[in-house]
């Protein structure tokens, strides 16, 4: 039976989306949930998370008509924790921080978010409205977006992890043109997450930059996992291959998240989605069986045919 709290929306008044009450309770996370170690610290981490770009880029005032209280719920209930934000998703950091707080589920998650800008002040207002707005004291994950004026980022995100308002530093880029670049930094062995692209149509951060993060002990995380949707475009009206069955694979969806996870130094990737039974399914790659590399290899063969 659905829990009554679940059916519950943000309601509107005086023009702004009021809260729902508080959430105390969650489900425990289902046995057998896939998770990955942090390198650096050896805390784990499920290796399915929740990006928001796009989909939680929402005025608080139209909140009320999505279903994306339902989906941060949902995604609790199933034992997600990674959340994944930045100033440049719009509206997407304050959304977090709202649906969070109304859940009453902050403890459950593991905050990441971006620095975007240029400049050292610009930088800490930038990273100080991330803190207001996603209602926390701690951000679990800085990262600097797309390398953006990383020198000077860097010294803040050191003292601010030594002060304890973050607890991790990282770097983030979305395209293989970038990879080398972000390989040089990833040897230096200064950040403990390095956000990527990588998926079955953008496989080539494989070659060296997934093994310069397991030689520098370097944690990954995993953008455009369906590279835009477009992954989707190539199977849709096509049926899974019955071997799929081998890796408890149901979906098309979790076809590509379970290939990309795995990659052994796949930490965590972190599709974004708006509808409760796309983060269902995206959660399901997280149970059950992961290929091999031999599987991996025909997973990869199969679909270059389609």
């Amino acid at each position: 039976m659905t829990d009554p709290s679940f059916k519950r929306r943000l309601l509107l008044q005086a023009g702004a989306a009021a809260l729902l009450l508080p959430v105390t309770e969650t489900r425990a996370a289902p046995a057998g949930l896939i998770t990955r170690a942090i390198p650096r610290s050896g805390e784990r981490l499920p290796a399915i998370g929740l990006g928001t770009y796009q989909v939680f880029d929402l005025p608080q005032s139209q909140l009320a008509g999505t279903e994306l209280q339902a989906v941060l719920k949902r995604f609790v209930e199933l034992g997600g924790a990674v959340v994944d934000s930045s100033p440049m998703y719009g509206h997407a950091e304050a959304t977090t921080g709202i649906l969070s707080s109304a859940l009453n589920a902050r403890k459950s998650l593991f905050f990441a978010t971006k620095v975007w800008t240029s400049g050292r002040e610009a930088g800490i207002r930038q990273m100080e409205d991330s803190f207001r707005l996603m209602q926390t004291k701690t951000i679990d994950l800085m990262q600097v977006h797309n390398l953006l004026d990383l020198k000077v980022h860097l010294p803040v995100l050191r003292d601010w992890k030594k002060a304890g308002r973050i607890r991790y530093l990282g770097i983030t880029h979305y395209h293989a043109g970038a990879h080398a670049e972000v390989e040089k930094l990833v040897k230096t062995g200064d950040f403990d997450f390095v956000q990527i692209n990588y998926s079955m149509d953008e496989p080539e951060a494989e070659a060296r930059l997934l093994p310069a993060c397991a030689d520098s002990g370097t944690a990954t995380l995993i953008n455009r996992p369906f590279s835009q949707a477009g992954l989707f475009g190539k199977v849709r009206g096509k049926p899974l291959p019955p071997w799929c069955a081998d890796i408890d694979c149901s979906s098309w969806a979790q076809f590509f998240l379970k290939w990309i996870i795995s990659h052994p130094e796949v930490t965590c990737a972190i599709p974004g989605t708006g509808r409760v039974a796309h983060i269902e399914d995206n959660m399901a790659a997280c149970i059950g069986r992961l290929p091999g590399a031999a599987l991996r290899k025909k997973m990869t063969a199969y679909f270059s045919t389609l």
